[in-house]
């Protein structure tokens, strides 16, 4: 008898309530995801839409996905995995944290295999690497086509004035005096464009500008890091808001929260640097992002009879994903995004206190919104 009231404590009545609007909610939250992740992509090299603007939504998506670590992920693991309906080895430790802890390591390790084995490939091709965009090791990073480098590295010392620009260059080949000083200018020109967030054309058409093609390949591994993250929660939520009888309201909450994590991950995607011929995976990636919470309503909407979300079935596999998704995303959010662009960034750092406060403030606008909408999803 007790284990049927057990069972029957743990069960969960799914809501049919509003049951039109939950199937438009399949299409309507497809098309918000697709507006805030679709559009910095399209935007990206308009001469129409102020530099500023790119800045607030690589800077906003920052702090988003920070505060959907903590906020979105997290809490929600730690309250699945500590739920009254588990038993056994789930009820005996905090699991949550563990798990987030877990993927952290998992994410780092596998970054640092990622770059030693594909330094390696690099070396054997003549190329040097650096694992970050902008220390002083990439002052020596170097091809050996005739492609210039996409930017430059101010973090280097300038050179004295009293030598001639061609040794100014620690790997020159020979770059006559004329061509070193002009090249020189150009640095300078790109230098004043990075700090201040001016310029145009082709030395400054993105906003994170990237010196070869090894630190584009890198690039694309964290941004597809940071998505592997963000859909798998996605499809939870999507279950979730199928047949949670609060529908309404969260309703309301994740269109808001697609859209804005859409923005974070949309921005990154954007300023992804990519061969032409594989511009095509920005929008691949932007789509599978916008379908991810679609396919999860239609899943919950099918199964919306026999689904138990309070199961201890259903709890374990939803707090493992999201404590898994929630220590991805803090790596990606913390190391990736915080400590690689501006704090061991010498150009962020040494860039105007107003540029500065401006980042922050859109770092902190993004977590703060996204910490809101935790208040009701």
């Amino acid at each position: 008898m007790s284990d049927a009231v057990d069972s029957d404590a743990c069960a969960l009545s799914n809501s049919e309530t509003h049951f039109g609007l939950r199937i438009a909610s399949i299409f309507i939250i497809l098309a918000t995801s697709l507006l805030g992740t679709v559009t910095p992509i399209l935007f990206r090299q308009s001469s129409v839409i102020p530099r500023p603007v790119f800045d607030f939504a690589k800077y906003f998506g920052s702090g988003v996905i920070i505060a959907t670590a903590f906020i979105h992920l997290l809490a929600p693991a730690w309250d699945e995995l500590t739920s009254e309906c588990l038993s056994g080895t789930w009820t005996e430790y905090d699991w949550a944290p563990a798990i987030a802890m877990a993927a952290v390591y998992g994410i780092f390790f596998a970054e640092v295999a990622a770059y030693r084995i594909g330094t390696r490939r690099l070396e054997r091709l003549g190329i040097d690497y650096s694992s970050h965009a902008h220390d002083e090791t990439d002052a020596h990073a170097h091809t050996h086509n005739h492609d210039p480098p996409l930017d430059v590295d101010t973090s280097a010392p300038e050179a004295p004035h009293h030598l001639p620009p061609a040794h100014s260059h620690p790997h020159g080949h020979g770059h006559g005096h004329s061509h070193g000083a002009e090249e020189e200018k150009r640095n300078l020109r790109k230098k004043e464009d990075v700090e201040t967030g001016s310029g145009s054309g082709s030395d400054v058409d993105t906003v994170n500008q990237l010196p070869s093609s090894a630190e584009a390949a890198a690039q694309l591994v964290a941004v597809g890091v940071l998505e592997f993250g963000v859909v798998l929660h996605s499809v939870i939520i999507g279950l979730t808001l199928a047949v949670n009888e609060d529908f309404i309201v969260l309703f309301i909450v994740i269109i808001f929260h697609q859209m804005f994590e859409g923005l974070g991950l949309g921005s990154r995607l954007s300023m992804l640097s990519l061969p032409q011929k594989l511009n095509w995976a920005r929008y691949a990636a932007a789509i599978f992002y916008a379908f991810c919470t679609p396919i999860g309503v239609a899943i919950g909407l099918g199964v919306r009879k026999s689904y138990n979300g309070n199961g201890a079935t259903a709890n374990i596999v939803s707090g493992v994903l999201d404590a898994s998704s929630a220590g991805i995303l803090l790596y990606t959010g913390l190391v990736e995004l915080l400590a690689h662009e501006i704090l061991l960034n010498p150009r962020m750092m040494k860039s105007r206190d107003l540029k500065l406060a401006f980042v922050f403030g859109c770092m902190l606008l993004g977590s703060g919104l996204m910490a809101l909408l935790g208040r009701w999803a």
